[in-house]
């Protein structure tokens, strides 16, 4: 499900899309290096590097109300968060002073078109996301009464796969706390996977969290039934149960609160066209 596993490497679709996109680029102008003018070594690597960096840009200064408690955030591109359109001034700005004569500007055009497709193709192909229904899975709480998955409350789940060894689960706990408080229309289920209660009991203690419902699958069954791989893994579900987004890897600040956010548009829609 939208994950992508490269040996001991598990990718999300969006991660795995980049890299199919910068793959194919990087291979087309070095054909073109080799061919047409050398200068193609420079200008791909100038556009790689610096339309990741603008796009990262621009997704902070968009995003700055989650970034600017914690500006070294910016720097953490592993939690995802790019504005892809921003590449094309990079590319269309290098183009011009990079390279210098017409054909070569012409011929620039071709990599450019095929990382575009080829990234868009992936993407589309690797994101999407099988709309299941939550597992007849009954699972014991940390505290308060053991709680049924397939038992819906009328409100968008937010689910989190984590255990206490995982040092990404770790980082965005204290990101999830703050939705769940920010978010009560929002139920939110984090999941323990594969240890038992003394551990995450101690975990929790150590690092001062306190969750609504944080429950224990040692069996990891919620994994199977989702069919997904690796942790952490934030799962978000419709207000009916059907699994509308799944996001592989560290999730950060401003990415819950946009999946929170068409969750609930995509509720009201459903209220308002029955």
């Amino acid at each position: 499900m939208n994950t992508i596993v490269l040996g001991p490497l598990i990718l999300s679709g969006e991660r795995f899309a980049i890299l199919a996109g910068v793959f194919v680029f990087l291979i087309g102008t070095g054909l073109l290096a080799s061919r047409v003018s050398q200068r193609f070594n420079l200008w791909s690597t100038v556009v790689v590097i610096g339309g990741l960096a603008a796009a990262r840009l621009a997704h902070v200064i968009v995003h700055w109300a989650s970034f600017s408690d914690a500006p070294l955030r910016a720097l953490a591109v592993w939690q995802g968060g790019f504005i892809w359109l921003w590449v094309l001034p990079v590319a269309g700005l290098t183009l011009f002073f990079l390279l210098r004569t017409t054909q070569e500007r012409l011929w620039a055009v071709a990599p450019l078109s095929a990382a575009a497709l080829v990234f868009t193709m992936t993407y589309q192909l690797a994101s999407a996301t099988e709309p299941l229904p939550p597992p007849a899975l009954t699972l014991t709480a940390l505290n308060g009464p053991a709680v049924d998955l397939a038992s819906l409350d009328g409100r968008p789940t937010v689910i989190n796969l984590w255990a206490t060894w995982c040092a990404p689960c770790r980082r965005e706990m204290p990101a999830l706390l703050q939705a769940e408080r920010d978010h009560p229309d929002v139920r939110f289920l984090l999941i323990n996977q594969g240890e038992g209660e003394d551990a995450v009991r101690a975990f929790l203690e150590r690092e001062g969290l306190r969750f609504d419902h944080l429950l224990l699958d040692p069996a990891m069954a919620t994994q199977r039934h989702y069919r997904t791989v690796g942790i952490p893994m934030t799962l978000l579900l419709h207000a009916d149960g059907r699994l509308a987004q799944a996001h592989t890897g560290e999730i950060a600040p401003e990415r819950i609160a946009a999946e929170i956010a068409r969750l609930n548009r995509s509720s009201s829609l459903t209220e308002s066209h029955p």
